[in-house]
């Protein structure tokens, strides 16, 4: 709870018990209504006003109007004592349900990146001539994308910034995965980031390092912001693809939003796959268009901010679920990427029959790994027939070094921020900071080995820092 939200429940607590215990006073009333609805109005405009104290909100607005009726009518008469106790009963009821789901929902505070760099941000729209929109109800529609690129920018020149906050699409986001309201994550827009817009980049190094990042389906490019703002304040330019359509929201400069189109169901497990093979094609067709139009800005940048800062033979991606997908798919088909990191991701297309030849980290949660075992029953929700024989088949025929890493304590979603917005639903026997560490640290250390050519200890085997992270030796393997 923030410190507001916990004044309000006080405030309202103590106002209750004034009306139904104190003696009347005017001078009191007059004090006590001015304190319920002064911190309830401050609030509204210094925090943001959430689902989850509806209830408060709701005593606070019963307990105005009492005051001000106490403040301009005459005294009805003593209340029984039965009639207080239930009054009493219901406001410390309704408090409680507020206090619960905002200890719930925490507004919580993002960790600090490890780098030294500050982290500044652009977002821009693309868009590829060469494709058609196929998911468009216009036949004359093009493919275009949202990015936002984060980037090094020296500490002085961020101080005294404003910082940009999570924005509402992470909420859409969590609303289509999990089937929670929307509105309950609305305050997520004012919870800030560690990033500022318009600072120029950082001249510190000649140029930087590229990692993409692909998000997962129904997800958003804000998804990972803690991952992001580690690679970026350690020297790396990131540059985040909203995928319209399989994407949450995408809202473009035009005012038409691109909104996730949910998948048809499928007779068979076949036809399922072939579908996942085409949308992941897109996908990887959407890297390689960024990685194309990254080359142009590091020649001739429109807004000259990433001219010749862009080090194109280090360039890197990651991605969760069906964002890992993609990146498993961009690596086979485009040897540009010369590193590549998924997050639980599936292997549909060309990756599941050729591997890859450039170095390649695959993460999966602990649950997701015994699924894997023909001898499991009960499979995790994110397994499908055709996993292992394709996963078996990358990770054996790949030509470079592999890693395959499994997490205990893991859920699909645990390799975003999620753990952050609700440890209490979200994390297993670990903090909601540690979670979120796991996942920073090995992308981190994987880039740097492989990007920056720093031999990283992390990669090397189990760590007792994170015991969750188990190392497969069947597929982790260096070949070079």
């Amino acid at each position: 709870m923030t410190r507001l939200e916990v004044m309000i429940i006080v405030i309202i607590l103590a106002a209750a018990a004034g009306i139904l215990f104190g003696k009347r006073v005017r001078q009191l009333d007059a004090i006590l209504l001015v304190m319920v609805a002064g911190t309830v109005l401050l609030h509204g405009i210094m925090d943001q006003l959430r689902l989850v104290m509806t209830p408060a909100y709701a005593v606070a607005l019963v307990l105005v109007i009492l005051f001000i009726r106490r403040l301009i009518k005459s005294d009805s008469g003593p209340q029984s004592l039965v009639k207080k106790s239930l009054l009493s009963i219901l406001v410390v009821a309704l408090s409680g349900v507020s206090v619960y789901f905002s200890m719930l929902l925490p507004v919580f505070t993002m960790p600090e990146p490890t780098g030294s760099y500050a982290i500044g941000t652009v977002s821009r729209q693309l868009t590829d001539e060469s494709r058609d929109e196929i998911s468009s109800t216009d036949p004359s529609d093009k493919r275009q994308l949202l990015i936002n690129v984060w980037y090094p920018v020296d500490r002085n020149q961020a101080a005294g910034k404003p910082k940009e906050h999570y924005p509402s699409e992470l909420g859409e986001a969590i609303s289509l995965v999990f089937g929670i309201p929307k509105q309950l994550f609305s305050y997520v827009t004012a919870i800030p980031t560690h990033v500022v817009e318009g600072a120029a980049l950082s001249e510190t190094e000649s140029s930087y390092p590229v990692v993409l990042f692909s998000p997962g389906v129904r997800s958003t490019r804000f998804q990972s912001m803690t991952a992001i703002e580690e690679l970026v304040s350690h020297g790396y330019i990131v540059v985040g693809i909203d995928h319209p359509y399989t994407s949450a929201k995408v809202s473009f400069s035009d005012g038409h939003v691109a909104l996730y189109q949910p998948e048809p169901e499928f007779a068979t497990s076949a036809e399922l796959y072939e579908n996942n093979v085409k949308g992941v094609g897109i996908r990887a067709e959407d890297a390689r268009f960024v990685l194309d139009t990254l080359t142009e800005w590091n020649m001739k940048d429109p807004d000259q901010l990433f001219e010749g800062k862009l080090d194109l033979e280090r360039v890197g991606i990651f991605g969760h679920s069906y964002g890992g997908a993609t990146t498993a798919e961009a690596l086979a088909q485009d040897s540009r990427f010369k590193a590549g990191l998924s997050l639980e991701g599936g292997f549909w297309g060309e990756v599941a029959h050729t591997g890859v030849q450039q170095p390649f980290m695959y993460i999966l949660t602990g649950g997701t790994a015994k699924s894997l075992d023909p001898s499991t029953a009960e499979k995790d929700k994110v397994f499908y027939p055709e996993f292992y024989p394709d996963l078996d088949a990358v990770m054996t025929k790949s030509t470079n070094d592999t890693y395959y890493l499994i997490v205990d304590h893991f859920i699909h979603q645990s390799f975003t921020d999620i753990a952050l917005l609700s440890p209490s639903l979200f994390t297993e026997q670990m903090s909601a900071f540690h979670n979120i560490d796991i996942t920073r640290a090995y992308t981190r250390a994987f880039f740097d080995h492989y990007l920056k050519g720093e031999p990283q200890k992390l990669l090397e085997g189990p760590s007792s820092e994170y015991p969750e992270v188990k190392f497969d030796e069947s597929y982790t393997k260096k070949k070079t």
